[in-house]
């Protein structure tokens, strides 16, 4: 009887009931929510019906928009969800509440006991992402981020007790929100050729940098500030942030990259326990630019931590960070966009070297692998850094690598480039270098005195003609009987080389006239196809 009573009664609209259940259960799923909320996903499809619903709708007292009607565009522009959006709700239905976008009290306008609670207030605010490719959109809003960051900053800058576990919790959340997006390249249309240098594009700026700078700037303070407890951070700033964090490093805009490049060395520094996971993924991203890629922006920013973490590394060096030296560093030599972060892989390899000069006849003959052959810029460069390794280059190793590396270091004298054959020349305008070169004069003279006699006598350039008789000079002085023996054998070589150019024109010859009997008389050359052999026999 009661079932046939309740059947009778009229039943709620579909409508209503999700109103309803959209105003009992917002706030609590956007208190929940991890990420910051663009604040372009909430905005209406015109501005008529935006001012319509602000002006004839009341506000609860706690200032949500009542929602009176059904209709799909009466969400109020003006006003931001802070904590985000339930998952359940669409944000173009007219069934969504919000809590308006304004500024908290100041952190000087409450009392010491109330601030903790307040700066976590502010973080959560703080989530709110808004669209800056529209300039003109949400601009009350945005200043009062702004402000709202810098009391952060300031907070965190002079806080004087620990971060409790809800505090770091939310910091990471409002650092994530804010910084981890989709990078968007800018299109490369032009592909570098080899050999010609194009010229640089200018890197994008993100225009969303105002709140970005200061977002970065509170989580490097954050992560500074000696009340930070590491080991309870630790589960926050986890291996899969680091990841997310390193992904950053490829953006275009260099002003974030040196950011990136501060915060990551402050978590190595701070959070030991993430140092082999850092130093492994950032090995993982180089080998996918060396023999994928060859496209990052962030080598450079990586290379300089990593400068820095070389230079801390403990004696006697650990087999890992030798590995590391050959697999990585050398072969960074490789990719064509070298000059894009040579300065800082030169400083690693130096430090190499003034860790464990034993390393020094590795790393040359690394040099000597990947020297580039078309490439004279490259090249410049190589010889460049060659200089500073030889630099901190003992007797035992240099007497090692001598032979290949002075065998190359003759091409680079008679290089047609100039800039090529003057920098190869200045290694003798460095002491220590030419100290080791005394010392085995006479295995290295007979190596390069071609290359010093040619360019002595036919170097179209008058500058690395006048230094080629200075090193001439050197070894004249150092030892006479040898530069005069040398210069003998030189001479009877390239009388040889005449015979032998005489002889190899003799042959091309006869092979022509050759060929030209056969044309006469209409001789083919058949080739018969081999037998083929059966295999049943």
């Amino acid at each position: 009887m009661f079932k046939q009573i309740l059947s009778k009664l009229p039943r709620k609209s579909s409508s209503s009931s999700s109103s309803s259940s959209s105003k009992g259960g917002g706030s609590e799923s956007s208190g929940r929510s991890h990420g910051g909320v663009k604040s372009n996903d909430l905005s209406t499809k015109s501005a008529s019906s935006s001012s319509s619903v602000s002006q004839s709708q009341p506000l609860h007292p706690h200032g949500n928009v009542i929602n009176n009607n059904n209709n799909n565009n009466n969400i109020n522009r003006g006003l931001i969800p802070i904590g985000g959006v339930n998952e359940n709700q669409n944000p173009t239905n007219g069934n969504l509440n919000f809590t308006p976008y304004e500024a908290l009290p100041s952190f000087r306008d409450v009392p010491n006991s109330e601030k903790p609670a307040l700066f976590i207030k502010k973080l959560k605010m703080c989530s709110v992402v808004f669209d800056f490719t529209d300039a003109t959109k949400n601009l009350k809003e945005k200043e009062v981020k702004r402000q709202t960051l810098v009391e952060l900053v300031d907070y965190v800058t002079s806080a004087n007790a620990k971060f409790s576990e809800s505090a770091i919790q939310q910091v990471v959340r409002t650092v994530s929100a804010n910084i981890f997006r989709t990078l968007s390249p800018q299109p490369r249309e032009n592909k570098p050729i080899d050999g010609v240098e194009l010229e640089e594009e200018e890197p994008s700026m993100d225009p969303a940098w105002p709140h970005l700078q200061i977002v970065y700037e509170l989580f490097l303070r954050f992560v500074a500030s000696p009340e930070l407890d590491a080991k309870l951070a630790k589960r926050f700033i986890d291996q899969s942030f680091v990841l997310r964090l390193l992904d950053l490093f490829d953006s275009e805009d260099p002003r974030e990259r040196e950011y990136l490049k501060m915060t990551l060395h402050r978590i190595y520094g701070k959070f030991m326990a993430h140092r082999p996971f850092i130093r492994k993924s950032i090995n993982n991203l180089f080998f996918n630019f060396i023999f994928e890629t060859e496209k990052h922006n962030g080598i450079a920013e990586f290379l300089e931590i990593l400068g820095s973490i070389i230079n801390g590394f403990a004696l006697p060096l650990k087999e890992e960070h030798k590995l590391f030296l050959v697999r990585v560093l050398i072969p960074l030599h490789k990719p064509k966009c070298l000059a894009m972060y040579h300065q800082q892989l030169s400083y690693c390899i130096t430090q190499f070297v003034e860790k464990d000069c034993k390393l020094a006849d590795t790393i040359i003959r690394g040099l000597l692998k990947y020297w580039p052959i078309t490439n004279s810029s490259k090249e410049v460069m190589f010889l460049s850094e060659l200089e500073e390794v030889l630099e901190a280059t003992q007797p035992p190793e240099f007497q090692r690598c001598m032979m290949p590396l002075f065998r190359r270091i003759a091409h680079c004298l008679n290089s047609p480039h100039f800039q090529v054959a003057e920098r190869a020349l200045f290694l003798w305008n460095n002491d220590h270098i030419v100290n080791l070169i005394k010392q085995n004069c006479k295995v290295i003279l007979p190596i390069i005195f071609p290359a010093l006699e040619r360019n002595a006598r036919s170097h179209w350039n008058q500058a690395v003609h006048s230094l080629t008789l200075n090193v001439r000079k050197i070894f004249n002085d150092l030892d006479p009987d040898l530069s005069k023996e040398c210069l003998q054998k030189f001479e009877e070589n390239e009388s040889k080389k005449d015979e032998i150019e005489e002889g190899r024109e003799a042959t091309w010859r006869r092979l022509e006239e050759l060929a030209a009997k056969r044309a006469a008389s209409s001789e083919a050359l058949v080739i018969g196809k081999a037998p083929i052999r059966n295999s049943a026999g």
